[in-house]
């Protein structure tokens, strides 16, 4: 859904990248479709001159809450048997949550070492280090590197200088393999193990102020969507919806994009390359979001454009129940692969089963700062439900040759009860998914 920067490095899934592809291109309208409409308000149609931007409502992470964040891992690599001596995290989503920092991967390495205790230390390409300065807001070591020396050993070095030349250091997942492999062979008396059990401890469970930014970036997608349903026409391909959706964010001053998918292409959870027109009686299904500050939303509404055949009618009820199903399993306590099998219960039981032969994919994702993120909703995961974990809750049904149809909402496990939504509302109707 985002696109990427020097400063901004977030980890694309295969539906971020299907949905980019629906709304990278120009704003424009195909002439077919901007003939279609010809009541046009500052280029969008009527629907879109409501759409303002967040403003003032958007809060940014501050520094103390970064800074707490390095601080909790600390606490997490102190606690765990066997503890962690350091962390090794390269540019990315894990790199912002910790550091406040974005930074572009590139060849050249960047990263924090995390100690288990005292100051963080930031290895930076020395050319680069007035700007790596210039974006700190904590107390840190900077070691800077030429361009003929190893960035891994002079890591290693700066660890050793503090009396840590052996233990355990978590490479964080998204390290590229060369500079894990750099780093075991500069520092060969550590341990190299998986950083997961510190950053997704870390990462799963928001904060409150990190679900108000995702509420946001939900309740802008709904708006944006709303505005897109609105201004169907006959004729417009998914090319034109998708840069309907793109504007749409625009025009709020946000990123954000959008899948969508017509007719019978819809059967395909993430869609085909054959072109579609939108005509009476089609599916219509427009799967994406924003990010505000780096948060996420992933939102799914499917409709009708015209009357809903009575199968397809019947299917949506299908699905929205589904969806009821795994709100209510969402539970803390609960173990995580619990809630696909509810969801997938409801389906298998009105005759879409067994399995996954018409519920295709698992119910749901971690999301927050990537729009899939741990834990996840599938079948025999055992991870358990903490409150302030937030997933997607998207169920479906996929027909091939006629139809798919897919509800999804974002959702944070409760402290007690069910889980509680983060969009603002389940989908309505076909009619008007979103009211």
């Amino acid at each position: 859904m985002h696109k990427q920067n020097q400063e901004q490095n977030y980890q694309t899934s295969r539906r971020q990248l299907l949905k980019c592809a629906a709304a990278v291109s120009a704003l424009a309208l195909t002439p077919a479709a901007a003939a279609a409409d010809s009541d046009r308000s500052g280029g969008l149609p009527p629907a879109f001159a409501g759409l303002k931007p967040l403003g003032g409502r958007v809060h940014p992470i501050t520094t103390d809450e970064f800074h707490g964040r390095l601080l909790h891992a600390q606490k997490l690599m102190t606690e765990l048997e066997p503890k962690y001596d350091a962390l090794f995290v390269t540019p990315g989503t894990s790199l912002y949550y910790l550091t406040g920092i974005r930074w572009g991967v590139s060849e050249r390495l960047l990263a924090l070492v995390l100690p288990r205790a005292g100051e963080p230390i930031m290895v930076v390409p020395a050319f680069e280090e007035g700007r790596m300065r210039e974006k700190l807001s904590f107390a840190a070591e900077v070691r800077a590197w030429q361009e003929d020396e190893s960035p891994t050993k002079i890591a290693a070095a700066a660890l050793a200088d503090r009396g840590i030349r052996t233990g355990r250091v978590g490479v964080e997942e998204t390290a590229a393999f060369t500079f894990f492999d750099h780093w075991r062979a500069a520092a060969p008396g550590f341990e190299c193990v998986s950083a997961d059990p510190v950053t997704i401890a870390c990462r799963g469970r928001k904060s409150d102020h990190e679900l108000e930014l995702m509420r946001l970036a939900c309740e802008a997608t709904f708006d944006v969507f709303r505005a897109v349903f609105a201004s169907l026409k006959e004729g417009m391909s998914q090319e034109d919806i998708g840069k309907l959706v793109e504007a749409g964010f625009s025009k709020m001053g946000l990123r954000g994009g959008a899948l969508v998918l017509l007719g019978a292409s819809a059967a395909l959870p993430h869609g085909t390359i054959k072109p579609q027109k939108l005509k009476e009686g089609d599916v219509v299904l427009i799967d994406g979001g924003c990010a505000v500050e780096g948060y996420q939303s992933d939102v799914t509404r499917t409709g009708v454009f015209g009357k809903a055949p009575e199968k397809v009618a019947h299917v949506y009820e299908i699905v929205r129940n589904a969806q009821d199903a795994a709100l209510d399993a969402a539970r803390a306590g609960r173990l995580s692969g619990t809630v696909d099998d509810a969801a997938r219960k409801v389906i298998t039981d009105a005759g879409y089963g067994p399995d996954y032969k018409f519920f295709t994919h698992r119910l749901g994702h971690g999301i927050g700062l990537d729009g899939h993120e741990h834990p996840y909703l599938v079948r025999g995961s055992k991870t358990v439900l903490e409150p302030g974990m937030t997933f997607s809750n998207e169920p479906g049904i996929y027909i091939p040759g006629e139809f798919g149809l897919r509800c999804e909402d974002d959702m944070v496990i409760a402290s007690e009860g069910p889980a509680q939504l983060l969009t603002s509302r389940f989908a309505v109707s076909l009619e008007k998914p979103l009211g």
